[in-house]
């Protein structure tokens, strides 16, 4: 059992960080909880950058396009890259 708060309007419940976290913990060690999908593409060459394709499955499903903003950050030896919501240019 988790705990967490619950709503008082709907009912609907939320738990702890630090209990989620225990559980998908625990259902790794089980090998119940998959790691997450990992796709591999090679960069390409635009002018003096390079580009980061994104595969149409993945842009259909966050409902990407050219106008979204990400926000892209060195996380030690990963480069992640963030939705910025309700921002696009």
């Amino acid at each position: 059992m988790e705990r967490g708060e619950r709503c008082d309007v709907c009912g609907e419940e939320f738990p702890f960080e630090e209990e989620v976290q225990k559980t998908i913990e625990g259902a790794r060690r089980l090998g119940v909880w998959p790691e997450p999908l990992k796709l591999y593409r090679k960069l390409s060459r635009s002018g003096g950058s390079l580009v980061l394709r994104i595969p149409s499955d993945l842009e259909k499903q966050m409902h990407l396009d050219h106008h979204t903003t990400v926000a892209i950050a060195k996380a030690g030896n990963r480069i992640v890259v963030e939705i910025e919501k309700n921002k696009k240019t």
